[in-house]
């Protein structure tokens, strides 16, 4: 039995929900997003929310069911209030700018590492240290925070890099002088 599957989702007030040829799209005030529904999963609009069932009960009908539901409700909030992703820089003379559609990085390598910012993100640098990656599609929004952080992963020692906001660094102890 599927949990977040059989989990209704409300949909808010401003916006509207079109399922049709086994294709659901969300239209709100900030974007309009669409993505196909699994075969053998069927969605449905009624009093005001979206409801999910499958058609059987087999593995791959039950993981598909809790999978279309979880895209849905992304693209709902993606459409009202949008996904952010915060990541922080450590590390003495690490900075980031934000240049047009660019991302400008200095992370200690003997260049500056330049990121083209995907269309439909917006990318604010607070202090130089600090990036806030906003947009409406989840996904989009994670793996470009993904990769960002990737160009310079925090390091255990020092804790040097760029780490998500909310993430903790492990330390570890450095060597044991005599």
């Amino acid at each position: 039995m599927s949990r977040i599957g059989n989990r209704a989702i409300v949909i808010p007030s401003g916006v509207t929900v079109n399922v049709a040829n086994g294709e659901i799209q969300v239209k709100g005030p900030k974007t309009t997003m669409s993505c196909r529904v699994p075969e053998g999963i069927s969605a449905k609009v009624e009093d005001g929310s979206i409801h999910f069932s499958r058609g059987s009960d087999s593995k791959e009908a039950r993981r598909l069911h809790g999978l279309a539901r979880a895209l849905t409700n992304n693209m709902v909030i993606g459409a009202t209030t949008g996904f952010t992703r915060r990541l922080e820089i450590e590390g003495v003379g690490y900075r980031a700018d934000v240049r047009g559609k660019e991302l400008h990085l200095l992370l200690g390598y003997s260049h500056p590492i330049v990121v083209p910012i995907p269309e439909g993100l917006v990318v604010a640098v607070d202090g130089n240290t600090k990036l806030s990656i906003t947009g409406s599609d989840k996904e989009v929004v994670g793996q470009f925070a993904a990769n960002v952080r990737s160009l310079r992963a925090p390091e255990p020692y020092k804790g040097k890099g760029i780490k998500y906001a909310e993430e903790r660094i492990r330390r570890k102890v450095g060597k044991a002088g005599s």
